[in-house]
């Protein structure tokens, strides 16, 4: 649906007229942690127009959109996140997830509205051998993650009312739109099939269910403590430990081989050990569940809404 497009109900036309509540607009509002934001910030009134309907790049949009909207609070959720495709597209990858993010960072430090934008942990090598805080210096080793840090700096330099939030491993109810599935289900569905589950051994995160991420991001933004932070579950796994659990708290008796990052040919590299410690987060007393609450509530939400096979 065109902003533009005449005799046709946009879904910017419903106004926020009840001034205690803020008023958010949510770019990627249709992705796994846009769908958990319109869920549970349920204490504001959030428009979250699809990426069709509200292109991150499209600049002349978002300009009409806040014109129109007047948020309180901006929340950018979307990105060029193939991280595959990011070495083969360079240009779009900055396009998108620096350029265009600083873009939309100026135009709400023009309005004085908050913005919120979402980074992750592949800003980092993966060399450390121990949870990154905020204060670790980045080092990314592919086009993604130096895309997503030029999009850090391009905000942070404005020193606005801004957030800047880095999270790992993020995953939720709603399928991923590149993969087309969540990595637990992939594993579940191929244990329960009796098909060869093989998962990598040495690569380490803190994954993120993105309900918990929701949450953190709402009471992050009641504190107007802008700035850099990073929001995952907590503690540190490897991917192949945490295909064991969710296995295990599943009820499902099946082997998971381990095996090598170094045998999945992908063309961008990953960081080896890319977890991430919450430490400003929760200085503000903020905290996050661990990765294996994460996985107990993710499966638990499932079932209640009514998504298991």
């Amino acid at each position: 649906m065109s902003l533009g497009r005449p005799n046709a109900r946009s879904w910017y036309a419903e106004r926020m007229n009840d001034s205690e509540r803020l008023r958010v607009l949510l770019i990627g509002g249709s992705g796994q942690l846009g769908a958990e934001i319109v869920r549970e910030w349920s204490d504001c009134r959030v428009l979250a127009p699809t990426h069709t309907e509200l292109p991150l790049e499209d600049g002349a949009a978002l300009e009409q959109a806040l014109e129109r909207i007047q948020p309180d609070v901006v929340v950018n959720a979307a990105a060029f996140h193939n991280v595959d495709r990011c070495e083969a597209e360079p240009e779009r990858a900055f396009a998108v997830n620096a350029l265009a993010v600083d873009r939309l960072a100026g135009a709400c430090a023009q309005r004085d509205c908050v913005f919120v934008t979402l980074s992750t942990d592949y800003v980092f090598d993966g060399d450390l051998g121990r949870p990154y805080i905020e204060t670790d210096c980045p080092a990314p080793i592919s086009v993604y993650g130096a895309s997503k840090l030029a999009g850090e700096q391009l905000v942070l330099r404005r020193r606005s009312r801004a957030f800047v939030v880095r999270t790992c491993g993020l995953y939720g109810v709603r399928p991923s739109a590149t993969k087309g599935y969540t990595f637990v289900d992939r594993i579940i569905a191929q244990a329960r099939a009796g098909e060869p589950v093989r998962v990598v051994d040495d690569m380490v995160a803190s994954p993120t269910y993105a309900v918990h991420l929701a949450r953190a991001l709402r009471a992050l933004v009641a504190t107007q403590a802008y700035g850099l932070y990073h929001c995952a579950n907590a503690g540190a796994v490897s991917w192949h430990a945490f295909a064991s659990a969710a296995l295990e708290l599943a009820g499902i008796a099946h082997p998971i081989e381990a095996i090598a990052s170094a045998s999945w040919k992908a063309p961008a590299r990953r960081p080896r050990f890319s977890a991430l410690a919450n430490g400003r987060l929760q200085s503000l007393g903020i905290a996050m569940p661990s990765w294996r609450q994460g996985l107990c509530d993710y499966l638990t939400d499932r079932v209640t809404r009514g998504l298991t096979s």
